[in-house]
C-alpha cells in the first residue's frame, strides 16, 4: 500500500519530497532520490553496501542497514531529530502537505516538528484500531504505543484517511475529539497467477483450501488446525482435503507453532511461508475456497484479492466484510469449529465450488485510481 502511494505520487505532477526516519536521524529525498528508492523497493535495482555509520547500529538487520546506507547516499538533506524543523524550512515550500500512510511514524514530537517545519496541513492514514479493540492479541507494549500514536493523531492531524467505514467508526469510538475523516477504500491489485513459482510436491491433485496471512492469534489458525484434526479422525486419509497455510510466523502463538512443527511432511496441511504473490494467486485460483476465520480486521485485503480472482470465500462474520464484500462470502461464526468443519465437507465438491464462484461474477474491487481520486479532492 505504501509503495502504491509512492508510485502514484512520483507519477503525479506535484513537487514531492520524502522524509525517511533512520536510526541516525532523518533523511530528505527529492524526486530523483525517491525514484531511485522506488527502483530498489520494486527489486529492479539492488541495494548498495552498508556504510561506516551503519556500524553503530549492528543490532539492526543487515538489509535495514544497507537500505538506510543507500538512502543516506540518495538524500539531499540530513539531520538529527532536533534539526528536523530547520531542515524542512530550508528545503520544503511553506504550506506543503505532509502525508503519512503508515502507523510507525505517528509520534507526537515528530508530527509537531513536521507541522512547524512545513507550516501546512497533516494527513495520516489509520488502517485499524485492533490493538485497542483486542489488546489480548498484541505483543507486550504495543497497546500503549498504539494509544500514544492515536493521541498524536488527535493532537496534530488535520485529516485522517480510513480504509473502511468500519475503521472510521472504531477510530471515532477511541477518539471522541477526532480530526476530520475520509473513508477511501484501498486499491486491490491481485497478482497474476504464477504456477511455476509453486514449490514442488504439493498435493494439488485433490481438493484443497487456502488461508493467507501472518500466523498470529487474531488470524485464528488454531480453528483451522482443529477442523483438519477432526477431518483426519473421521475420514479416510485419501479423502481429507488439503490446507495450504500461506504466511510467515508472527507472535504470541507458540501453541500453534508447535502444532505446525508437528505436521507430517507429506500430510494434507502444509505451511508455506515466503511464497511470491504470483504463487499465492496460483494456489488460490486452483483452490476450493479461501478460508479466513480472522477474529478482527480493519480492511482485509486477502478476501478482496481472492474475490477479484473468482475464488469462493468462507469468512468469519466481521462487519468490514459485510461492508466490502456484501453477499459474496459464506459467513460463519469465527469460533464454531463444527460449523467450519461442516462447510469444509460441503465445499470439497466441484458443484459447490462452481456455485459459489458464480457469486463473484461482476465483482469489482476498489481500484487505486478511485482511491487517489478521493484523496486528491481532500488534500
Amino acid at each position: 500500500m505504501e509503495l502504491a502511494y509512492l508510485d502514484h505520487l512520483l507519477d503525479d505532477d506535484v513537487p514531492l519530497y520524502g522524509l525517511v526516519r533512520t536510526g541516525a536521524g532523518y533523511l530528505l529525498l527529492d524526486p530523483a532520490g525517491l525514484r531511485a528508492a522506488r527502483d530498489r523497493l520494486h527489486g529492479t535495482a539492488p541495494w548498495g553496501p552498508a556504510d561506516l555509520l551503519s556500524g553503530l547500529y549492528r543490532k539492526r538487520p543487515v538489509q535495514v542497514r544497507r537500505a538506510e546506507s543507500d538512502l543516506r547516499r540518495l538524500a539531499v538533506g540530513r539531520c538529527r531529530p532536533k534539526g528536523l524543523v530547520a531542515l524542512l524550512r530550508a528545503r520544503v515550500a511553506a504550506g506543503s502537505t505532509y502525508l503519512n500512510v503508515g502507523h510507525s511514524a505517528l509520534k507526537a514530537r515528530a508530527l509537531s516538528a513536521i507541522r512547524e517545519g512545513i507550516q501546512g496541513p497533516i494527513a495520516v492514514m489509520i488502517h485499524d484500531t485492533i490493538p485497542l479493540d483486542h489488546p489480548d492479541y498484541q505483543r507486550p507494549g504495543t497497546v500503549e504505543a498504539f494509544r500514544r500514536r492515536l493521541n498524536a493523531v488527535a493532537e496534530q492531524a488535520d485529516l485522517v484517511i480510513c480504509n473502511s467505514r468500519h475503521t472510521e467508526a472504531r477510530l471515532k469510538a477511541h477518539l471522541p475529539q477526532c480530526p476530520d475523516t475520509l473513508v477511501a477504500p484501498l486499491g486491490v491489485t491481485p497478482a497474476a497467477p504464477d504456477p511455476a513459482a509453486l514449490p514442488e510436491g504439493l498435493p494439488l491433485h485433490r481438493p484443497y483450501f487456502v488461508t493467507v496471512g501472518t500466523i498470529e492469534p487474531r488470524k485464528n489458525h488454531a480453528l483451522l488446525l482443529d477442523v483438519w484434526d477432526d477431518l483426519a479422525r473421521t475420514l479416510p486419509a485419501e479423502q481429507v482435503p488439503g490446507l495450504m497455510i500461506c504466511g510467515r510466523r508472527g507472535w504470541n502463538n507458540a501453541a500453534v507453532f508447535d502444532r505446525l512443527d508437528a505436521l507430517p511432511k507429506d500430510g494434507p496441511v502444509r505451511e508455506l511461508p515466503g511464497l511470491s504473490d504470483g504463487a499465492v494467486s496460483a494456489l488460490l485460483t486452483g483452490s476450493q475456497a479461501l478460508l479466513f476465520p480472522s477474529l478482527a480486521e480493519g480492511y482485509g485485503l486477502p478476501p478482496l484479492e481472492a474475490a477479484s480472482l473468482g475464488v469462493p470465500l468462507i469468512l468469519g462474520d466481521l462487519n468490514v466484510y459485510r461492508e466490502t464484500l456484501d453477499h459474496i462470502p459464506v459467513y460463519l461464526m469465527e469460533t464454531d469449529r463444527y460449523l467450519w468443519r461442516n462447510i469444509v465437507d460441503q465445499a470439497t465438491t466441484v458443484d459447490w465450488r462452481h456455485q459459489e464462484a458464480e457469486k463473484t461474477n461482476g465483482f469489482a474491487a476498489p481500484g487505486w485510481a478511485d482511491h487517489f481520486g478521493m484523496i486528491r479532492k481532500r488534500i
